[in-house]
């Protein structure tokens, strides 16, 4: 027989207008569930999305960054990381 999913619940608070906005969404729990999946796959993986790196994070990093500099595309205008390592 198979199991079926467990379920947590999460609350969380919201102001007026963001309340309000949402009232037309019919499955508004289905419609969260979505938005914070898509948010997720966008966070950063060093931080988690606080935009702050611990102390050793950092010392990674700026290794990191020695080979692997930030630059924009000349197409899209977006900055990306490079890779200036070269193969042995």
């Amino acid at each position: 027989m198979e199991k079926k999913p467990r379920y947590g619940v999460i609350t969380f608070k919201v102001d007026d207008a963001l309340r309000e906005a949402m009232e037309g969404i019919n499955n508004r729990s289905e419609f969260i569930r979505a938005a914070i999946l898509a948010a997720m796959d966008n966070m950063c993986p060093l931080c988690k999305g606080t935009g702050i790196l611990n102390p050793h994070q950092l010392t990674h990093w700026k290794e990191f960054r020695k080979q692997h500099p930030l630059e924009k595309c000349d197409n899209c205008e977006t900055w990306h990381l490079s890779c200036n390592k070269k193969n042995s």
